[in-house]
């Protein structure tokens, strides 16, 4: 059980994390915009997040992946991380938070 504890709260530091790392045409952190698709912690403490971006034509295709593993990496605790990009499914706005809705003007 302890170990579990311990795991979700590495979990809500890795998502602490995540919210530091912004899309720079969207004021809004990518974990409240829904570019995070999956974030899983294996026994070792690697991470590995699949993620997407609002468009494949986004400018920070190239960088964007590499702000979001240095920010897990530096989450004590963390061994490693891996992230992958990927356009399926595309993402929408219908995937923001609600908290990001309301910071964009959608609701």
């Amino acid at each position: 059980m302890a170990e579990d504890k311990t795991r979700s709260e590495l979990e809500q530091r890795i998502i602490q994390a995540l919210k530091t790392v912004y899309d720079p045409e969207i004021p809004v952190d990518i974990w409240e915009l829904g570019l995070v698709y999956d974030l899983q912690i294996d026994p070792e403490n690697n991470v590995y997040i699949k993620m997407t971006l609002t468009s494949p034509a986004c400018p920070v295709a190239g960088s964007l992946p590499g702000h979001v593993e240095a920010a897990v990496k530096a989450v004590e605790g963390v061994k490693d991380v891996k992230v992958e990009l990927v356009w399926e499914p595309p993402w929408n706005p219908n995937m923001m938070s609600d908290e990001a809705k309301l910071e964009l003007g959608f609701m």
